[in-house]
């Protein structure tokens, strides 16, 4: 396999932005949106094809075991073979999937075969943020001076989590836009034209052909498979599924509160409460001292995360709402940032695109699950027990926080 990777250069290189090059960002960026799109998209075809809410959570959930089973599976093909040829037959794949759904759920097949689709959605679903993180941290630790690594690997994170929570809070949008103004169906052809032309434009792009000096020639890691158990790195997984789970669950009973108000359809807006305030925090990060170290930051802001979930309890009106996401979106951003911050330092040489994409899966995965088991509670039992299932979610959070402050130690944040 061909080696891309160069020797570090000096202090007086290039930044990050240059040796990547702007279109390298712009087009990683609108190659995430399908992702974005295709849980709420799913959800939203389902329950007008079929006329049936239940049925639209179990396809979400559905999307998200398809990634729970083949996500670190793509991630680890990418690692041994790269990540373009893995990203050009995934586009072609997934592409092929979202149609087909569309077509099977518009027909007169069984629920089951429905749900057979949206499975394979799922499996299919190339992961392009973390394989942008992937990419970027071989690029910051394999081309760039070791003075300025650490600051670089921060701020690049963060960017990257701002990136996510970004189109996670446009996705929806554009699922809502394109299935009222063309039709339900509509979102999941446009999911599947963004993936034929970005992700196969982030496949080509020239950095689709680096590969980790760790690498063998062959393309093999030199770390066992055993070091992705390693609970370091575990906790992280454990940490990252509860955020995900988290964004599921939120974003469900905020749906089922503004509901009982008569206000469903601005859900999406006061969901963009928390999304931008995330976002903005998630960039703050790399403002932050260095003294202030990785696992406080963990500890730090999922406290501030689960204070703000308790609010919920408390909530009454729109306006309190609007100040209990305000608060959780301190939290969450550099919380997400701090996990795949622990996760690019913890991976195994040469398994990063495989640790990226456990992360992710643990995204979307916490998400299609919480939104679906949400979803259920609140058309059973109302809204209030709904907006528990946040608070447990970010409980989970911080309770992995705390047992990595444990587990990392002063001076070792990297291990």
């Amino acid at each position: 396999m061909t080696q891309t990777v160069e020797k570090p250069l000096p202090s007086s290189a290039p930044t990050l932005l240059r040796t990547a090059g702007l279109p390298y960002f712009l087009i990683a960026f609108v190659a995430r949106l399908p992702f974005a799109m295709m849980v709420v998209g799913v959800l939203t075809l389902v329950v007008s094809a079929r006329g049936s809410i239940s049925l639209g959570g179990l396809n979400s959930a559905a999307v998200g075991a398809g990634t729970a089973c083949f996500g670190a599976l793509l991630g680890a093909a990418a690692d041994r073979f790269g990540q373009r040829r893995v990203l050009l037959v995934l586009a072609a794949a997934n592409a092929a999937m979202l149609l087909a759904f569309a077509v099977v759920a518009y027909s007169d097949a069984p629920d089951g075969a429905v749900l057979v689709a949206a499975f394979g959605i799922g499996a299919t679903a190339p992961q392009v943020a973390p394989l942008s993180r992937s990419r970027l941290v071989t690029l910051i630790t394999e081309r760039m001076d070791p003075a300025r690594r650490a600051r670089t690997l921060s701020s690049t994170m963060a960017y990257e989590s701002a990136a996510d929570e970004t189109v996670f809070v446009i996705g929806p949008f554009v699922v809502g836009l394109l299935a009222s103004a063309v039709a339900p169906w509509a979102p999941l052809v446009g999911a599947a034209a963004l993936t034929v032309l970005f992700v196969g434009a982030f496949a080509l792009h020239p950095s689709g052909r680096l590969v980790a000096a760790a690498r063998g020639a062959d393309g093999r890691a030199p770390s066992p498979v055993r070091e992705l158990f390693r609970v370091r790195l575990l906790v992280v997984v454990v940490g990252i599924f509860g955020v995900g789970t988290f964004f599921g669950t939120m974003l469900t009973s905020l749906t089922s509160f503004m509901a009982d108000r008569g206000l469903s359809e601005q859900a999406g807006l006061m969901y963009g409460v928390m999304g931008i305030g995330s976002a903005a925090f998630a960039l703050g990060v790399a403002l932050l001292p260095a003294r202030f170290s990785m696992r406080a930051r963990w500890a730090t802001f999922s406290a501030i995360l689960f204070t703000g979930s308790l609010l919920l309890l408390l909530v009454e009106d729109v306006p309190g709402m609007i100040g209990a996401l305000a608060l959780i979106g301190v939290g969450i951003g550099p919380t997400l940032v701090t996990q795949y911050s622990f996760g690019a330092t913890r991976s195994p040489a040469g398994r990063t695109a495989t640790v990226m994409t456990m992360l992710g899966s643990g995204v979307i995965v916490g998400q299609s699950l919480g939104a679906a088991v949400t979803g259920e509670v609140a058309e059973r039992a109302g809204t209030h027990p709904a907006l528990l299932l946040p608070v447990l979610a970010a409980a989970i959070v911080a309770a992995a926080g705390a047992v990595n402050w444990f587990l990392t130690g002063a001076g070792s944040e990297s291990r």
